[in-house]
């Protein structure tokens, strides 16, 4: 892993102790956790809004603070734009010109920072320029938020639960907009989040914290895929990710055929090129375990694998995870713990992965 992003820090605020550690390739880190797990604290240490009392941080390559060393770059020497849950834009201007508010911040020696033609197009927001702020949704409020942020040129975009404040329309609304940020614009984003459903869709690396802790930190697809990791695999939404290739439409059957490590997935019709690239996500309860191929059932998916670890039982106790190995790639599958004893379910037991197309997930 090519390291953007190095954090290792200690401070104590009163009875809380912040002890955390990470290095991440910086695509899209996500920091996740209950509330109250350090999140935006570790946030605010990296944006400098913090000092603290041990530590060292490195942004691609820049040391921001090493105590050892007696360095603390202050918060506005360290060009990171930050997102918060809301999205304080100044009421008085117009969209345009909260958007080049930013550009005062940009080095001036990069030429004024990011093309305002660019940030626009990016985020679709050309229709919005001459309005006024408390003429927008939450959603396209986030939006102007973010390419404040952008044209200021950072060298790290912080997004502090951004999406918290809205509603699930707004969400959906935003969320492909991040992902084009991801993808295409070259800006290592650190997202704060307990959401599992936007760390799915989102993360490409995934730092878990838990009481100022970070308890783990890993490929977002591999860490998700684990059955020993109570705040994921327990939660409604868990599940797999994996990466996927558009191989061919099918669409007198209303289906898209994925190329993935696990092999061939027939899917719901998507309406994008052969060729484009996409992330599945199969979560855990959409998952049912057959100890022999199966024929004459409706699910179209049956994929051949082994048992690589069975977690503990949550909740009331009836329901496990079981962590298959598929080609290699990770699947997980949830079910009752009578079902797994009743299959005789163990590590390298031999079983078949049945998926029901309409629920394989695109996020």
């Amino acid at each position: 892993m090519s390291v953007v992003i190095e954090v290792s820090v200690s401070h104590r605020f009163g009875a809380f102790a912040l002890d955390a550690a990470f290095a991440s390739d910086g695509r899209l880190t996500a920091l996740f956790g209950r509330s109250g797990s350090g999140k935006t604290s570790l946030v605010n240490v990296i944006s400098g809004l913090i000092r603290p009392q041990a530590g060292r941080v490195v942004i691609d390559g820049r040391v921001m603070v090493g105590s050892a060393a007696g360095i603390f770059v202050p918060k506005h020497q360290r060009r990171i734009g930050y997102v918060f849950q809301e999205a304080r834009l100044f009421p008085h201007l117009s969209v345009r010109q909260n958007l080049l508010y930013g550009r005062w911040f940009a080095p001036k020696a990069e030429d004024g920072g990011s093309k305002l033609d660019d940030v626009v197009d990016l985020l679709g927001i050309g229709h919005l320029l001459q309005r006024q702020p408390g003429a927008l949704s939450g959603g396209e409020k986030q939006r102007i938020a973010i390419g404040r942020a952008l044209l200021a040129k950072p060298r790290l975009l912080l997004m502090d639960e951004p999406l918290a404040s809205l509603d699930e329309e707004r969400k959906a609304e935003i969320l492909p907009y991040i992902e084009r940020l991801r993808d295409g614009f070259g800006i290592p984003i650190v997202y704060v989040s307990h959401s599992i459903a936007e760390v799915a869709r989102l993360a490409t690396h995934l730092v878990i914290l838990d009481q100022g802790k970070v308890t783990l930190s890993g490929p977002t697809a591999e860490l998700m895929s684990r059955p020993d990791l109570p705040i994921l695999s327990a939660a409604p939404e868990a599940g797999a990710i994996l990466e996927a290739r558009v191989l061919r439409h099918e669409p007198e059957h209303g289906l898209t055929i994925l190329e993935t490590q696990v092999g061939l997935l027939q899917i719901s019709r998507r309406k994008v090129p052969e060729g484009t690239a996409l992330r599945v996500r199969i979560l855990a309860s959409d998952v049912m375990l057959s100890l022999k191929p199966l024929d004459g059932i409706s699910a179209l998916n049956v994929l051949p694998g082994t048992v690589a670890a069975i977690g503990a039982r949550h909740g009331d106790g009836a329901a496990l995870e079981v962590k298959l190995d598929c080609n290699g790639a990770g699947l997980l599958a949830r079910l009752t713990a009578k079902s797994a004893e009743q299959l005789g379910l163990a590590p390298g037991s031999p079983v078949y992965a049945v998926i029901k197309s309409v629920s394989i997930d695109t996020p």
